[in-house]
């Protein structure tokens, strides 16, 4: 019986230590307006980005600014990460169906490995339209308040967060493809007029 007991508290610690991740990530972005396509949660308005500092594939500096002028989906992520690994072909997918001047997918891997890691990731599963941004130090993770991997926002023309998705996603989906020509779309318009 003491087994079972100790298996029931186990699992007891282990759902309350999930509630509070969930109370944690709620309480971290309460300006929650709606929940769509794959649970993507979009802001009552756009929120201030903190500046973020990662360095490309080539070892040179880059930050968000460098991307200012382009809607971002921005997506935090690690090659150790299994649904990160999963959800990367549709991002790079993503990326060859909507990148150019206006949309940008921005993969930021946290591996601290350093970008030979990412590179080699790359050969292995064939990505082939996603520039390679890491950020050895997992400053963005505490400063965006990353709470599990992968995590994605999607980041206006002006720097600012539109909305969230904490998990992966079927990124090249026709629905949600949709949704983020949407949200450019609402971005150009906010922008011209």
């Amino acid at each position: 019986m003491t087994g079972a007991l100790a298996n029931s508290a186990r699992l007891f610690r282990a759902a309350a230590l999930g509630a509070l991740v969930v109370v944690a990530a709620v309480a971290a972005f309460p300006a929650v307006a709606e929940k769509s396509v794959e649970g993507f949660a979009i802001h009552d308005s756009p929120m201030p980005i903190p500046e973020l500092e990662f360095q490309r594939g080539d070892g040179s500096p880059a930050t968000l600014e460098n991307f200012r002028g382009k809607v971002v989906l921005l997506n935090i992520w690690a090659t150790w990460c299994i649904p990160c690994r999963k959800e990367m072909p549709t991002l790079d997918r993503l990326q060859a169906k909507l990148g150019g001047p206006g949309f940008e997918v921005l993969a930021l891997s946290i591996d601290r490995a350093g970008v030979g890691a990412v590179r080699k990731f790359y050969e292995e599963i064939g990505v082939k339209n996603l520039a390679i941004y890491i950020d050895g130090t997992g400053k963005a993770t505490r400063t965006l308040k990353v709470v599990g991997l992968p995590t994605t926002l999607l980041i206006d023309a002006d720097g600012r967060e539109i909305g969230r998705l904490v998990g992966p996603a079927e990124w090249d989906a026709p629905e949600m493809i949709s949704f983020i020509r949407k949200r450019i779309k609402e971005t150009r318009k906010s922008a011209s007029g």
